[in-house]
């Protein structure tokens, strides 16, 4: 059996460590197995980069953030524009000429949208969910998600002790542009005052209001966790396009300076922006994540052995499951804003500015 293996999009821990649990799992289940890792994503596709893997390459990268066969984006949306096609084209063919009998993928719902593409092509594709998002449909949890909550979480500790110090408003913008899973858990974590997600959208008379009760009635700071796509009630009812330029207009990318701002002008109180960025996607996954890399790479080692394909491996409770790729790629998993941990911050008196 020939294996491509590939890891697409945006990076963040555990791909090395699902990159294990299948090559080990699969050179079990199969010892004549031959493993080729395609780099650099699906541009290693496209321009047929790539190279025969040993055995040893899958020990001590449990532990190791990053990805060994490096990653790019390749937006979905080009792909099928129709001077793009020789793309796809290109990848069938390289496929074919690698004599490939599956591609395992690894990655986020572009990556999984691509997946579903090649499959209804005619490739036997296997999929495994990753993303700090959380946001692939038919997973509990998607693989990198646990261990960017532990860093996010981490930096709203950190934020406390010199948010009370000065006496402070201190506003973390958390990665999430679509889907706010991120900022719900790592502020529900960090004990974040306020979470401002996406599917909730918020009136920053609300979130004032909060501040300033944190700040004089409360612990005398304000703790912000916002996701990078959390939206005023007012954006909330434009067009994606409408809202974008209304924001290019106002020089901001993102809503956290703008409340930061209004913030401090409406209570004459220090703000501060804090911006993690990618340190999200960086370093070791967390010991919860390289328990569900190990269970997702053999369970997806299981499903090459049993020639299942078209599929992409799922975490449902305790057990690993798969889900068609058709009905995966271009779903997602948004936050329902009556999520029961939604109900439990609130309860506790966190506010979604809502």
């Amino acid at each position: 059996m020939k294996i491509g293996i590939l890891t697409s999009g945006g990076d963040c821990a555990g791909l090395n460590a699902v990159m294990r649990g299948f090559g080990k799992a699969i050179a079990n289940i199969n010892p004549e197995v031959e493993i080729y890792g395609i780099t650099g994503g699906y541009a290693g596709l496209i321009n047929r980069e790539y190279r025969q893997m040993k055995l040893g390459e899958f020990s001590g990268i449990l532990n190791l953030g990053g990805t060994i066969l490096g990653t790019s984006r390749q937006p979905y949306k080009k792909l099928i524009q129709v001077e793009e096609n020789s793309k796809v084209a290109q990848m069938k063919e390289n496929y074919r000429k690698m004599d490939l009998d599956v591609l395992v993928v690894l990655g986020g719902r572009g990556t999984h949208k691509t997946a579903a593409l090649l499959s209804g092509e005619g490739l036997n594709v296997i999929a495994v969910p990753k993303t700090i998002d959380n946001d692939i449909w038919g997973t509990d949890f998607t693989f990198g998600f646990h261990s960017a909550v532990n860093v996010a979480t981490e930096c709203l500790d950190r934020l406390k002790t010199t948010a009370a110090s000065h006496g402070r408003v201190m506003v973390m913008e958390i990665m999430g542009n679509k889907a706010g899973w991120l900022t719900l858990y790592a502020g529900i974590g960090g004990g974040a005052d306020i979470i401002l997600i996406p599917e909730i959208p918020y009136d920053i008379d609300n979130v004032i209001k909060c501040a300033n009760c944190c700040v004089t009635k409360k612990q005398g700071y304000c703790i912000i966790a916002v996701a990078e796509g959390a939206m005023d009630k007012d954006e909330a009812v434009l067009p994606k396009k409408e809202r974008m330029q209304k924001r290019a207009e106002r020089n901001e990318i993102t809503v956290s300076n703008r409340i930061a701002k209004t913030i401090s002008e409406k209570l004459n109180v220090e703000t501060r922006v804090v911006v993690p960025g990618h340190i999200q996607r960086g370093g070791s996954p967390s010991p919860y994540d390289r328990v569900i890399c190990t269970q997702m790479g053999a369970y997806a080692a299981k499903l090459a052995g049993e020639k299942r394909f078209g599929v992409t491996v799922a975490l449902n409770g305790e057990k690993m499951v798969a889900n068609n790729l058709a009905d995966v790629a271009g779903k997602t998993n948004f936050v329902p804003p009556k999520h029961e941990l939604v109900r439990a911050a609130k309860d506790i008196g966190t506010s979604f500015g809502d």
